[in-house]
């Protein structure tokens, strides 16, 4: 791994670079250079670098593991590239291509094929920034495990972490989506964004289930040996069957490696769960295993330096930050080059309670692995690219190899999870492997609490007397951790998701809504959508508004309309969905949204729908029925606020004749009139009930107003 920043149509480019690299210098300990118009620098340290009058430049910091060339490198184009390309070698013979490394090569190929071309032959990771006459191309591997963000405004830049153009004085900035190649035309001071082609789950893999297994078990060892260094190196290891099935391969491969785990250190060290596991796993498989034991007291002065670098306060991210900085640490100390995780196996694998609840609603499997995949770059491997860089270390993801994740997405869902189980099919290739059952059949245990580090984060932000984890760790990190469009009906799950997202510091900076014309629409919501204008105003918020036919399939393209005006507007980063249950909804957002560059989240996701229910109702919210259609409800439900004692009536229905406790199959919409971020609340004046038979009635609101809250 490397770093890499870009500065176009800015005077005092190559200054800010040579600025830029000295902010990244951790990423790559080993040569700096900076490439202009005219000319190449390589120096062994950033403060050699000489600034020169050139308004284009481009640098690089290296992180050798393949070969020691320093870069930008300069062929017919100019290249800074962080990347590991696993098939360079067979490239070269390929191609007629002589070349010292991979990068080399791709700079080779980059010249020779063109960017397009040359994707499509890579077998890697990797994030690059390609300059060939008026053009700098940006690209990065299909599922961002590499790092690639950029800022334009009058000038263009680029960089491998988003605090170096915040240092710079870029901003906004924004991460590349890895499903684009962004070419920046220099002369006209314009992007424009390629698309790429994602993974498909189609066709289905019909062959047994012994013969699937096989072919996975040869995928997954070729995707480890392709990716054992030169170096000395590691792997991350907890005892769950991810980790375990790597360290039983790379024993079986005859290769000299240490195992690495760290977990607070407390009295009773049995509570530690992932260390009784890795202890018993080095014993029996005969490991080498180093671990790092990290007081409470040491915690707090990591956060100060973990929560800035990974530049998100999600609890969940910080947790799984400490487990993996604190073991990265101490493998850097060792002399570690290269590092191996086990991230990856739950999405391909279906390891997640997610894909657990998608099997108890009958979804299909394959989808939800196929969501988290495009949610990775968010969610896991830029924190993950960041702390292993900050320790000099090169991250290897053998879950994640491409030709692995294309295959995994066809196996059956019933082959990967049941009722009883998950990841069938790992931990039956982890027992044939020779791996003992308790290990393969390990349940999964996040890494923050096999670790105990959520422990630890409880007892700091009770010491400190903060009300939350979340509201603790803002203090390292005050900025908001990203902008968000919500998508707004008005409704109760809309405005819970965008309570759940404010509630983790992303700043929310817009809702949009969608106005269809069509009662009936498949994707959205139309019972007094018309108060959503009040509802924005109460709440303190600018709203996207969009007009839609309402047409099935058609409306995605007013839907995409709107997310277009939103980031152009309010420049956000992502969008939120308050789906619960429907994949309809939630696949085609998801599709638009990434399409666009936007990142995704939808927080209600399968989340049980009584709880959902009293979740809103106990963070304050007031939600009236709009509407009912369903048996046992009838128009004395409506325009009154709910309550548990509702609830609980919606259980009992459920219980009784299968009605969705949320609403999720149409028995009701909803209406917020109060709730936590609003200024002032709504008061119904004049409505109208509609009924079209004892089941079926709207409530039509004629006349609302604001009011002062007490």
């Amino acid at each position: 791994m490397c770093g890499i920043i870009g500065i176009f149509n800015n005077e005092n480019a190559s200054g800010l670079v040579a600025k830029g690299i000295s902010v990244i210098r951790e990423r790559g300990k080993e040569a700096y250079g900076i490439a202009t118009e005219y000319e190449v620098q390589i120096r062994k340290k950033p403060e050699e670098l000489i600034p020169v009058k050139d308004e284009f430049a481009i640098g690089h910091c290296l992180h050798s593991v393949v070969g020691f060339l320093p870069q930008p490198i300069i062929g017919k184009g100019k290249l800074a590239a962080n990347c590991e390309i696993y098939n360079w070698k067979e490239l070269c013979m390929k191609h007629g291509i002589n070349a010292k490394n991979d990068a080399e090569l791709l700079l080779k190929m980059l010249d020779k094929l063109g960017v397009e071309k040359s994707l499509d032959e890579i077998d890697g990771v990797y994030a690059f920034a390609y300059w060939l006459d008026d053009i700098v191309y940006l690209c990065r591997d299909i599922l961002g495990i590499k790092p690639m963000w950029y800022h334009l405004a009058d000038s263009f830049s680029f960089a491998s972490e988003k605090k170096v153009l915040e240092a710079l004085g870029f901003g906004p900035v924004f991460e590349l989506n890895p499903r684009k190649v962004l070419a920046y035309d220099i002369r006209r001071k314009k992007i424009s964004l390629i698309e790429r082609e994602f993974f498909s789950l189609l066709p289905v893999n019909r062959k047994s289930q012994e013969q699937i297994e096989k072919e996975t078990a040869g995928l997954l060892i070729n995707a480890i040996a392709k990716r054992i260094p030169d170096k000395k190196f590691g792997l991350l290891l907890s005892g769950g069957v991810d980790s375990t099935t790597i360290a039983i391969i790379l024993k079986q491969l005859g290769l000299d490696f240490t195992c690495y785990l760290s977990v607070m250190d407390e009295p009773d060290l049995k509570k530690a769960e992932d260390l009784a596991w890795a202890i018993k796993a080095s014993r029996i498989l005969g490991l080498k295993l180093k671990i790092a034991k990290v007081s409470v007291k040491e915690i707090e002065k990591y956060l100060k330096k973990i929560v800035s670098l990974i530049e998100d306060t999600n609890v969940t991210k910080v947790g799984v930050a400490l487990t993996f900085f604190t073991a990265c640490e101490l493998a850097r100390k060792d002399g570690i080059k290269v590092i191996f995780s086990g991230l990856g196996s739950e999405e391909i694998f279906a390891g997640y309670d997610r894909h657990k609840r998608s099997l108890d609603a009958k979804q299909d499997i394959n989808k939800e692995c196929y969501s988290g995949l495009l949610k990775l770059y968010e969610r896991d491997t830029y924190r993950d690219d960041v702390i292993t860089m900050a320790n000099n270390l090169e991250l290897r993801l053998p879950f994640l190899d491409k030709s692995l994740v294309d295959y995994a997405l066809k196996i059956p869902g019933g082959m990967k999870i049941n009722s009883q189980n998950n990841k069938i099919v790992l931990r039956n290739i982890a027992s044939k492997l020779g791996l003992p059952r308790d290990f393969s059949n390990r349940k999964k245990v996040a890494a923050q609490y096999g670790s105990r580090f959520n422990f630890a984060l409880d007892k700091l932000a009770r010491q400190y007397r903060f009300k939350t984890k979340a509201a603790y760790l803002r203090q390292f990190y005050p900025q908001k951790n990203l902008k968000l469009g919500i998508l707004f009906s008005g409704g109760k799950d809309s405005t819970f998701a965008m309570h759940i997202m404010e509630k983790q510091n992303y700043e929310i900076s817009c809702l949009i809504s969608l106005r269809s014309a069509n009662p009936d629409s498949y994707m959205f919501h139309t019972p007094n959508i018309d108060m959503t204008r009040m509802q924005a105003e109460a709440i303190g918020l600018p709203l996207i508004e969009q007009e839609t036919k309402g047409e099935k399939e058609n409306e995605l393209a007013d839907l995409k309309a709107a997310l277009i005006l939103a980031k152009k507007e309010h420049r956000i980063d992502g969008v939120v969905t308050g789906a619960l249950y429907s994949n309809y909804q939630r696949e085609r957002i998801e599709s638009i949204a990434d399409s666009l560059g936007l990142k995704i989240f939808s927080p209600l996701w399968h989340m049980d729908q009584e709880m959902e229910m009293r979740n809103i109702i106990d963070a304050g919210f007031k939600i009236i029925l709009s509407s009912v259609a369903a048996e046992g409800l009838n128009k004395t439900w409506l325009g009154r606020e709910l309550g548990h004692k509702d609830v609980d009536k919606l259980v009992a229905l459920n219980k009784k004749i299968g009605l969705n406790i949320a609403g999720e199959g149409g028995e009701f919409e909803s209406l917020v009139v109060d709730g936590p971020m609003f200024k002032k609340k709504i008061q119904i004046v004049d409505a109208k009930i509609i009924s079209d038979s004892q089941i079926n009635a709207k409530y039509n609101i004629k006349k609302a107003k604001m009011m002062d809250k007490n």
